[in-house]
Formats: C-alpha cells, sequence, structure tokens
C-alpha cells in the first residue's frame, strides 16, 4: 500500500534513479551474502558479482559497504545501483502540467511507463522527472500503465506526501478517463446497451492481481471489489476509417487493469489493447494504434490548502470517431 512510510535508503538518487534494495535471507545453504546474491542473480557474472563487493558498491543499512565474507545474517537488506542498460529512447515526451513545492502533475504520453521496470529505467516518467527537475525526491502518488495516456500526480518533498497519497487510498479523488472500442455489430444507437445492460450501465466484478502474472483473475463467484460507471460518448468512424464507439468512464475503485478488464467484459475491448479479452503474442510497439486509453480529468480538494484542484489532458485519443452515427452523447 503506498500510504506505508519506505524504509529509507542510504545511497542517493543518482542521475534520477534510484537504488535498488534486496532483502536477504538470515539462514540458508549460503555461507555469505555474496554467496546468496552470486546464486540469487545466477544469470550474471559471479566474478563480476564479487569485484562489487570488494569495490563496496553493495552497502548495508548505515550505508557502510558489505564485504564478501559478511557471514549470512549480518544483514537483512542490501543496497545497490543497477547497471544501466542501453535503451532505446521512447520518442514522446510527457507534459508538466503543474509544479509547486508539493506536487508535480504531468500529461503522460502512451508507451512511456510511470516508474522504472523491466527494460525501462531512464525511459520512464519518473526517472525523466527527476532529471528534468532536479528533484531526486520526486515519487509517483499513483501509477498508469505504460500503454495508458494521460494524467500522473507525483508527490515533489517527502514531508507532505502521505496526505495526497491518502486522497487515493480514502477515494477522495474523481477520476475520469475516456475509451475507444471497436463497434459492437449488434449496436443499436436507439436503444443502446452493451452485453445487454442499458447505457449508462455502472459495472462491477472482482479482479484479483497474482504475483507473477501478466493479467488480472477475474473471479464472478466472489463479491465484487471493483466499479466502474461507464457512459456512451457517441459512436461513427474515426480519421482511419474505423468505426468505433467512445465511452467516458468513472472508475470508484482502482483494481489492477480496472478499465480494460471492464469493457472487455461488456464487449468493447479497447481498441491497441493486446491483453484484454485476449493475450496476443508480444510485438514490438505500434506507435500507429496506441491503447486507446485515456486518463483525462483529476479533480480533488488539496489536502494541505483546502483548495479545489482539477486538471485535465491535454491530449486525445487517436481513434475517437470524427463522424457521428448516432447514440447518446452525455455530459462530462
Amino acid at each position: 500500500m503506498m500510504g506505508r512510510v519506505p524504509m529509507p535508503s542510504p545511497l542517493p538518487v543518482r542521475n534520477g534513479v534510484g537504488p535498488t534494495r534486496l532483502r536477504v535471507p538470515t539462514s540458508g545453504p549460503w555461507a555469505t551474502i555474496a554467496d546468496y546474491v552470486v546464486a540469487r542473480f545466477h544469470h550474471m557474472d559471479a566474478d563480476d558479482l564479487y569485484r562489487r563487493f570488494d569495490a563496496g558498491e553493495i552497502v548495508g543499512a548505515d550505508g557502510g559497504p558489505i564485504r564478501r565474507e559478511a557471514a549470512l545474517g549480518e544483514h537483512v537488506f542490501l543496497w545497490y545501483y543497477r547497471d544501466l542498460p542501453v535503451e532505446e529512447p521512447i520518442p514522446f515526451r510527457e507534459e508538466i502540467l503543474h509544479v509547486d513545492d508539493d506536487l508535480v502533475v504531468i500529461d503522460k504520453p502512451h508507451f512511456l511507463p510511470t516508474t522504472p521496470g523491466g527494460r525501462y529505467l531512464r525511459e520512464s516518467a519518473l526517472v525523466r522527472l527527476r532529471t528534468r527537475l532536479g528533484n531526486p525526491d520526486l515519487t509517483p502518488i499513483h501509477r498508469l500503465d505504460r500503454a495508458t495516456a494521460g494524467l500522473v500526480m507525483f508527490s515533489a518533498r517527502p514531508a507532505t506526501r502521505g496526505p495526497y497519497q491518502s486522497l487515493f487510498e480514502k477515494r477522495l479523488v474523481t477520476k475520469v478517463y475516456e475509451a475507444v472500442s471497436p463497434l459492437p455489430a449488434e449496436w443499436d444507437p436507439d436503444v443502446p446497451t452493451l452485453a445487454g445492460h442499458a447505457v449508462p450501465v455502472v459495472y462491477r466484478n472482482h479482479i484479483e492481481a497474482r504475483r507473477g502474472e501478466l493479467r488480472v483473475i477475474v473471479d464472478d463467484t466472489r463479491e465484487p471489489n471493483s466499479e466502474t460507471l461507464i457512459e456512451v460518448r457517441g459512436a461513427g468512424s474515426s480519421s482511419s476509417g474505423r468505426t468505433v464507439l467512445h465511452t467516458t468512464l468513472r472508475p470508484h475503485t482502482g483494481r489492477m487493469h480496472q478499465l480494460r478488464v471492464h469493457l472487455a467484459a461488456l464487449g468493447v475491448g479497447i481498441l491497441g489493447d493486446s491483453w484484454y479479452p485476449d493475450l496476443l503474442p508480444e510485438e514490438p510497439d505500434d506507435h500507429s494504434l496506441p491503447l486507446q486509453l485515456l486518463a483525462r480529468e483529476l479533480e480533488f480538494t488539496d489536502p494541505l490548502s483546502g483548495e479545489p484542484r482539477r486538471f485535465v489532458t491535454g491530449r486525445t485519443l487517436s481513434e475517437a470517431p470524427v463522424s457521428a452515427s448516432g447514440g447518446p452523447r452525455p455530459a462530462g
């Protein structure tokens, strides 16, 4: 949970990238901490890992180097800097919408991850912003999937991070998204329904994220823990000639992949989604068709000043209809 106080790192942020923390078992078949690390990262060169211990690059909670001979159990955690990979630059730039002493809000492009992960380290919104603003204390208050574009909020300093995180934990932030999906064959603009549900529809189900799984698990036998209000903005043809449905999504909860799962369950999986309803083979990013999902608005009462805050994206979805074929267009 994001509201927990993180363990302070003995190493500073370097070039926008924070150190990595590793928990070390206190018992096991390894004589030393270095032996455990070599076994843990068996795909890496063992001599180079031992060299890093000898060079003092791997440290304990006090910031002091952990000796190669340190016995298992001497340290519970260790910290180190990852070797930065050679990354292909992501050719899209985040836009900074707001900066003050406590809060930064950006308009994130498609394909840019919010935080480092996998093959993306420098090419993440967090590392880019830390470098761009010269602020190593920046931390995301919430996240968007790499494939999703739109608004993301960052805490600018630890002293005021908690109140902003609490807004999301207590569901005090109004979030509005847009999505574009292929128009279902049975679509009737005079009697608009989605999978038999009259529009607008409040859709609920039980979503569970499991470690090691790319996609979430939907369990219809359990009590719903996710909820989204889905409204239809319109239907028609996009600039590329696709016949599409344009929806507004107002999530009440914030489960992993919630909006993608809910639209897929209603028979209108999002254009460009290679995970839902079906997991497609991994392919290089198709910049001509980003996932048609956009975090459009964030609205809340500032927990520090008490003033109302509202941020709106400047981005649009490339496959939104440009010629309407009928259907409701609610305000918002």
